[in-house]
């Protein structure tokens, strides 16, 4: 146990209380559901699942026990809300890079600086030009190399620059008009709704990783038996895509 404050024995009987009305409230949906994606089911099942995990990580922090109870992480979109004919869409990217060879990168930026003086040099505390200063940091190496190539160049060219892919994803939702010029610049993702959400196409290694399972199988090993849990849609190596129709794959 950590030397953290301790929770109560009355805290951890609550949140088992409170499990067990979220067991009731599931239960109830669950019987008096409209149909397959019931959006009443979906919510307290979300409510269960968090009940669940607060009750687990008290019991824990208390007594040092755990519950038997494996919570599934929630990757999926809840049902689509947004309009029936869209008349405008944003486009949601998000891709994630680890530096795993710093100097390439710094050699990468300071090569784009010297071919271009005008660049700006991040290193010197402002958008103010200036040689050499690109290979000083990462933050200014990366400062450079984003500000001179397109995004989707650098996804294509990442092992050049010393990066290595992590998770991608990109949402596309809809909209009912299109934003007003720099409505949204200052806050660009704060209004990302996952009910508005038309498609969205995943890369991730998790997905090599689960197709590896079934090379790894026998050959007496009925695929149909191996549960991958990538969502339905279109798959690119390595990603997949889920495209929601109007309510998410589950």
């Amino acid at each position: 146990m950590s030397d953290a404050a301790q929770p109560t024995a009355a805290e951890v009987r609550a949140a088992a209380e409170a499990v067990k009305a979220a067991l009731d409230r599931h239960l109830d949906a669950v019987e008096r559901r409209s149909g397959e994606d019931d959006p009443a089911v979906y919510a307290a099942f979300n409510e269960l699942a968090a009940a669940a995990e607060a009750y687990d990580e008290l019991l824990y922090d208390a007594y040092d026990e755990v519950t038997p109870f494996e919570i599934p992480g929630d990757d999926s979109l809840p049902a689509y809300a947004g309009p029936e004919e869209p008349s405008a869409l944003s486009v949601l990217i998000r891709r994630d890079y680890a530096v795993v060879e710093p100097q390439r990168l710094l050699s990468q930026a300071q090569r784009v600086a010297d071919l271009d003086p005008d660049a700006p040099d991040p290193s010197l505390g402002s958008n103010r030009p200036g040689p050499g200063g690109a290979a000083g940091s990462v933050h200014a190496a990366l400062g450079v190399l984003f500000g001179e190539y397109e995004p989707d160049e650098i996804a294509s060219r990442h092992k050049e620059f010393g990066l290595e892919e992590g998770d991608s994803t990109l949402w596309v939702a809809a909209a009912d008009d299109l934003a007003e010029p720099g409505e949204w610049l200052s806050a660009p993702f704060d209004q990302a709704d996952p009910q508005r959400v038309v498609c969205r196409f995943d890369v991730s290694a998790v997905f090599d990783e689960e197709l590896d399972g079934l090379d790894d199988m026998d050959d007496g090993d009925d695929v149909d038996d191996v549960d991958l849990d990538v969502d339905d849609g279109e798959a690119g190596a390595g990603g997949a895509a889920a495209d929601t129709g109007g309510a998410p794959a589950r």
